[in-house]
């Protein structure tokens, strides 16, 4: 069984079988972070995460996914909203969603990184990290973009 809200004219939902590959793709193509990513990479990053749409009858107007072990950790990614629903909370909404989905409940940490939507994350806690030092990573850029 979905989990499933509904607010308004707009619904919340976690069915995998209403996400719209063709939107998703669409707008995670245009954004600084996911540009590069092919369409088969996005497919294989729905499949293998806690994802949520926003709908609007049956129109997918926003997303997001939690990359989690659904016991410990969730590290938010690909928020976004479609330009003409922006600025009716439907953002905040959906992350408020992945949150408290109730297969993400007791989770002891949640990481996300953005360049540019800090005052979407802070009201839910999200907030630099206490130890920066301790965090680490492994980057490899996408072959493209590799200088030659």
């Amino acid at each position: 069984m979905p989990f499933e809200f509904h607010n308004g004219e707009f619904t919340l939902s976690d069915d995998p079988a209403r996400l719209d590959l063709g939107v998703i793709f669409s707008f995670l193509s245009q954004t600084y972070w996911a540009k590069t990513r092919s369409r088969a990479q996005v497919e294989k990053s729905l499949r293998h995460s806690l994802c949520v749409g926003v709908y609007r009858s049956n129109e997918q107007i926003a997303f997001g996914r939690a990359i989690t072990d659904r016991a410990t950790f969730a590290y938010l990614a690909d928020v976004f909203v479609l330009e003409p629903y922006r600025r009716r909370g439907l953002g905040r909404w959906l992350v408020e969603g992945l949150i408290g989905h109730p297969e993400l409940e007791g989770l002891r940490r949640w990481c996300l990184v953005t360049q540019d939507a800090h005052k979407v994350y802070r009201p839910f806690g999200f907030q630099r990290p206490e130890h920066p030092d301790h965090y680490m990573e492994l980057l490899r850029p996408h072959p493209q973009l590799r200088a030659s």
